[in-house]
């Protein structure tokens, strides 16, 4: 047996994260056994496992997926932990010892806010010089706990603490403040140290939000402010605190400018650090005594970002364009930024500009808006390795001057691309005879990579760049596919609690909310949320991102505390849309008021200058009534809330059977004839089941009507080819992803894009971008289809019954024009795998489920099973093969041979 992937609370060997109620999960990789039988947690403050403080002792009550021992631990303290499990038929295995540390406590922290006593526009550096009370040599130990208001970057000794960037990260600062942990020990030095912090604007105090942009700026405050103190603990258990207080220093950073959409300006002639790291002398004649500061009114809490870094490094082709310039290719869009060497004379300033598209194969950026995306480098005549630290860009192309470059000197410049987003674990991949269709799957994979920078982001690169409520919701299930995203909606979810808190359970389009902050600011108005015009808080889909998100988190990764932690958001938003209901709609269980983005974007409504879709928008938001209030009940079920269980269970129904009378004929016509209307009837079981064959047959001949293409918008692209599938259009539903002409997810792929783009129509058949007003071409939301090809493609879904996919529905739709598929996904129980490939004697379909897991298998419609190797399932013992329609199937890999009927 092999116990792998151990994780404390959704993470690997967290550092800095509360420890207080951690939750312990893990895999069996490898075993002669098909299920748990037993297992053991242990927690020890040593690494050969010792000193234990907790042991759970030999439990069969203990699941891999989510395990809360009884008991809190402290934080400041290094625990180490391993597994020992079990299975049915006496196998057993040990884990490798994993670890994991909280921060410092409450009780423990000491250190005073400090703030820069300079001019508010100049970003500041602030140090502090120290001596150990012993030899490095004697050092066990060194912590840096450390936050910085906007945002920071730590150094000791002049070697940057930790991997991550942007820190403390986007959340908003009026609720809560995160510190982070860094482990430096191997940054300390003898004689004279050095701890210092940069601090740059980011979206505490830099501009930001897409609103009048003369008056955004310093939207959360106006002060560069640092908290921070580093505890070294030496062999004799001795400690030394450097804390921020009156002692340390303040100066001018080389950072001139920052600013998330505009980007940096870093004079190198500014460094404060000599060649040893320490500060040199023409920085210590300029420092000054920092401020002292008042403590922020927002409560400083041990960090929930998962830490943002880089991953990807991409190296350019270089271009000379038509007008000449020099561009960089980096062949793919990302989020990050563009690190490279340099040497040049003093004084020199390099420029780089960034951009998506090339335009008559020039640079172009007009599709950024206002935001200048740019970066200035300084020369000080010295080598330097140069990089922002302050700012992100989302590109594919930059261009370049200041510096000649050549195809034969291009190298020695080391130009790299890095991209930057949270670090979260790949878990689903999928490759396709159709190369283009993989492409499709890629691009949405890099979508998510470029959107998902500490918030779930709608686009990266212009003055937006904002956590839209709706493009997180439509997308949150392909995003769990792709990757294990526990712990990064976590901390989402809780930046919107506080926003529901204070907006009567409406959730605002945005998450943080910095368009009402912004507002606040400008003097203006909280809108009213039961108008019909644009508003800042309240509409469908959006907003019940607070009711999906959640419990998409559950069906992924089965764990009950981290529902039980964010079932406040989804009661909070069901009973806002019932008190909009009650209060201003007469009770009718329908959602009849306020304004709905609804089906944004779609391609439907007759006036092709308006963003929003043909279909009704109070039928979506009566749609979405019934499905959060239907989840709202099943979350309170699952938790034992059996009053709520019964009140949004009955709810639900009232509100279906009040859609069904408003919206659908005696005849069983979907009153609303769009194509977003027909799949929402489907898809959320509005349509009763005796209509079902005559809207399946509708919607079928809307598609033939519109030339097999799609003409939906952000809703209803989400769940078109889920609909399609369960009204038994599976065909249509391939025919759709595998168009080529616009408007279709392959058009993009034949235009070349490399993420998804927020139109169907971003570019147009001839290059030329279709407009620059709201035209990202990194816009995550029509990349919801790949949710589609992990379920009915691949044929990998999870199953309620049993969450975390320890059950899973494996549920493969062949069509010969794809020929064949192989796909996997990590689950949170262990690893699925399910192939298919068109024969000479059939489809041949692979199936791994993974150890303490089952799964049913569903043989597609039109076809017969024909034969089964593996271990044999019940169904086969008791029908002929010709007659199964679905399988039981057990841990192990099977393969199965399917005939069309």
């Amino acid at each position: 047996m092999k116990l792998t992937n151990l994780k404390v609370n959704h993470l690997k060997n967290p550092l800095g994260f509360s420890v207080k109620n951690p939750s312990f999960s893990f895999q069996v990789e490898e075993s002669t056994g098909r299920h748990l039988k037993s297992a053991r947690i242990r927690v020890s403050r040593t690494e050969d496992m010792t000193d234990l403080v907790y042991d759970s002792g030999e439990r069969t009550d203990i699941s891999s997926l989510s395990f809360i021992p009884e008991q809190e631990f402290e934080g400041g303290i290094r625990y180490y932990w391993d597994v020992c499990a079990e299975a049915d038929n006496g196998d057993t295995g040990i884990s490798s010892v994993a670890w994991f540390e909280g921060g410092c406590g409450e009780e423990e922290w000491s250190a005073d806010w400090i703030a820069s006593p300079l001019d508010k526009e100049i970003q500041p550096v602030m140090y502090r010089e120290f001596t150990l009370d012993a030899p490095v040599s004697e050092v066990a130990c060194a912590r840096l706990y450390i936050t910085g208001l906007g945002v920071y970057e730590a150094g000791l000794n002049g070697e940057k603490a930790g991997e991550e960037y942007l820190a403390p990260f986007y959340n908003d600062y009026r609720f809560w403040i995160q510190y982070q942990t860094y482990d430096v020990t191997q940054l300390l030095c003898p004689g004279e140290n050095v701890l210092s912090v940069m601090l740059g604007d980011g979206w505490y105090k830099g501009r930001f939000s897409y609103l009048d942009e003369a008056r955004v700026t310093e939207i959360y405050g106006d002060k560069f402010l640092a908290a921070a103190q580093l505890l070294i603990t030496y062999k004799d258990g001795s400690q030394q605190k450097i804390t921020t207080d009156e002692n340390w220093k303040c100066l001018p950073s080389p950072v001139l400018f920052s600013n998330i959409y505009d980007g940096e300006v870093y004079d190198a002639n500014r460094d404060f650090r000599d060649c040893s790291g320490k500060i040199c002398a023409r920085a210590k004649e300029e420092a000054v005594p920092v401020s002292r500061a008042s403590a922020p009114k927002a409560k400083l809490t041990e960090r929930l970002s998962v830490p943002v870094t880089i991953h990807e490094r991409l190296r350019p082709s270089l271009l000379m364009t038509p007008a000449g310039e020099q561009v960089l290719d980096f062949g793919q869009e990302i989020t990050g930024w563009v690190e490279f060497d340099c040497k040049a004379e003093k004084g020199t300033r390099i420029y780089l500009q960034y951009g998506e598209i090339l335009q008559d194969s020039n640079f172009y950026r007009d599709n950024l808006r206002t935001a200048k995306a740019e970066f200035t480098y300084i020369c000080d005549g010295s080598s330097a390795h140069v990089r922002p630290h302050f700012t992100f860009y989302g590109f594919r192309y930059v261009k370049v001057t200041g510096m000649t470059l050549t195809r034969e000197n291009l190298d020695s410049f080391a130009f790299e691309a890095c991209t930057v987003y949270s670090d979260l674990e790949r878990t689903g991949r999928i490759t396709t005879a159709n190369e283009k269709v993989n492409r499709l799957i890629e691009n949405t994979l890099w979508g998510q990579k470029g959107n998902f920078l500490d918030v779930p982001t709608d686009c990266p690169q212009r003055d937006e760049r904002l956590g839209w409520t709706g493009d997180a919701q439509v997308f949150c299930q392909t995003a769990s596919y792709h990757m294990d995203t526990a712990a990064f909606y976590r901390k989402y979810l809780k930046d919107m609690r506080y926003e529901q808190r204070i907006n009567q359970g409406a959730v605002p389009f945005v998450v943080p909310d910095v368009l009402s902050v912004a507002r606040e600011n400008m003097g203006q108005e909280a809108p009213d949320m039961t108008a019909n015009t644009w508003g800042e808080a309240g509409s469908c889909a959006w907003g019940d991102a607070a009711t999906i998100i959640p419990w998409t988190l559950y069906q992924f990764y089965g764990d009950t505390g981290l529902l039980a932690e964010t079932y406040e958001n989804m009661k909070q938003w069901t009973d806002f849309i019932i008190h909009m209901d009650e209060t201003y709609c007469g009770g009718g269980r329908l959602w009849q008021v306020g304004f709905h983005f609804a089906d944004w974007l779609a391609l439907d409504n007759p006036d092709k200058d308006s963003c929003f879709g043909r279909t009704d928008p109070y039928y979506v938001a009566s749609v979405y009534y019934l499905y959060s209030s239907l989840l709202t009940a099943r979350a309170a079920a699952v938790l034992g809330k059996r009053e709520d269980e019964a009140y949004y269970g009955r709810i639900a129904q009232e509100v279906r059977d009040a859609i069904r009378k408003e919206y659908i004929t005696p005849g069983g016509r979907v009153a609303i004839d769009t194509q977003t209307a027909l799949v929402l009837a489907i898809y959320f079981d509005v349509i009763p089941e005796e209509f079902m064959e005559k809207t399946a047959s509708r919607l079928k001949k809307m598609l033939q009507e519109n030339g097999m293409h799609l003409n939906t918008g952000f809703v209803g692209t989400a769940y078109l080819c889920q609909a399609l599938t369960k009204a038994g259009l599976v065909k249509e539903a391939y025919t759709l992803l595998l168009q080529e002409d616009y408007p279709s997810w392959l058009y993009e792929v034949n235009m070349g894009a490399t993420t998804v783009w927020e139109r169907w129509n971003s570019v147009l058949p001839d290059g030329k971008i279709s407009g620059t007003g709201m035209n990202s071409l990194n816009h995550y939301a029509y990349g919801a289809v790949s949710e589609w090809i992990y379920r009915s493609v691949c044929g990998i879904a999870p199953d309620e019954t049993a969450v975390g996919f320890k059950k899973a529905v494996l549920a493969p739709c062949p069509d010969r024009r794809l020929g064949w598929v192989k796909g996997e996904f990590s689950s949170a129980a262990g690893v699925y795998k399910s192939e298919w490939a068109y024969e000479e004697d059939g489809i041949r379909c692979q199936v791994r489920i993974p150890f303490d897991c089952t799964a049913r298998f569903i043989v597609p419609d039109g076809m017969v099973l024909k034969a089964v190797d593996g271990a044999e399932p019940e169904e086969v013992k008791s029908l002929s093969l010709e007659n199964v329609k679905s399988l039981t199937l057990e841990a192990g890999s099977y393969q199965l041979l399917l005939q069309e009927a």
